[in-house]
């Protein structure tokens, strides 16, 4: 166990760490299904690639919703939450999620079946339809990171980086999972383009996960010590195997040498993997700064331990 000067002290009032436990492995799913689901959802619909959009919506619109709501503990309840926008990150989310599902699948049965033409609506407002859609994926995409960055309580989350890291994994996550379901019914431009695309994308995960680390070790000791358990304490080798090498520098170097699809697929998954471990890892690394003060040592009086 790493030593430091204010150990983890668990739900105890001695001076010290603490972890957050509130936002657990429910909520890392929950979110990494949004991003994941709205990552694909835009990437497909600036593709203009159907079946990439249906299989965006269904993944945020189910998976996320339920593991939400599984983490609320009161689901019947929870709807209270979607009333209050002015004040709550999840009344925003919510609303997000519900404009990406009801514009996205009013525009897929416009595109599929012609609904929208069928009762009279005309391509200018389907456009309008299909854009209301794009607008509230790329807020899912984005909302939850600006939400983790608007908790000052953990200097890991309260990094400009944070939501910026959420936006360039969904969109990595989208590329890829586009290469693959689009493997057989892509142009080969959009596939090409995708290729380099995710590459792309995956150099800025890594600048942007360093960006994390750095910016949260130099702003207060709570920081630095959440940094410490990702790369050397508790959670290195999830951190350094699963999140860097597995979910970020093999996807990238399968993209470099090689088309097949196999490795495309193997990309994909290896990329999701680490993904999703970075989900998890952020959340149970973070930790409250010391808020209390040692009053006894202060005045001259025995430490306690």
């Amino acid at each position: 166990m790493m030593q430091t000067s204010k150990p983890l002290v668990g739900n105890s009032f001695k001076l010290g760490y603490r972890f957050q436990r509130y936002w657990d492995t429910s909520m890392a799913i929950a979110f990494f299904s949004a991003e994941v689901g709205a990552g694909l959802f835009l990437v497909s619909f600036f593709l203009d690639y159907v079946p990439g959009m249906i299989v965006g919506l269904l993944i945020a619109g189910t998976l996320k919703p339920y593991f939400h709501l599984a983490h609320m503990g009161v689901p019947q309840k929870s709807w209270r939450a979607i009333l209050r926008p002015d004040r709550s990150w999840i009344s925003r989310g919510a609303l997000a999620v519900a404009l990406m599902i009801g514009c996205g699948v009013v525009y897929l049965l416009e595109r599929t079946y012609g609904v929208g033409s069928a009762v009279g609506l005309g391509p200018a407002v389907m456009t309008a339809v299909g854009y209301g859609a794009v607008i509230g994926a790329l807020v899912v995409v984005f909302y939850q990171g600006l939400a983790m960055a608007h908790s000052e309580s953990f200097t890991l989350w309260a990094n400009p980086l944070v939501p910026l890291s959420s936006g360039c994994y969904a969109f990595t996550a989208g590329s890829l999972l586009a290469l693959v379901i689009g493997a057989q019914s892509i142009s080969a431009e959009h596939l090409g383009m995708l290729r380099g695309f995710s590459v792309i994308l995956l150099l800025i995960d890594v600048c942007v996960i360093a960006g994390i680390l750095v910016l949260a070790r130099n702003k207060s000791p709570g920081g630095a010590f959440s940094v410490s358990l990702l790369l050397n304490g508790e959670y290195a080798s999830l951190f350094r195997y699963v999140v860097i090498f597995l979910g970020l520098l093999v996807p990238l170097v399968l993209l470099l040498v090689s088309q097949h699809f196999v490795a495309v697929l193997f990309a994909a998954l290896s990329m999701l993997s680490g993904f999703f471990c970075y989900r998890v890892l952020i959340f149970k690394a973070a930790v409250f700064e010391p808020i209390t003060h040692d009053l006894a040592g202060s005045i001259g009086l025995p430490r306690t331990s």
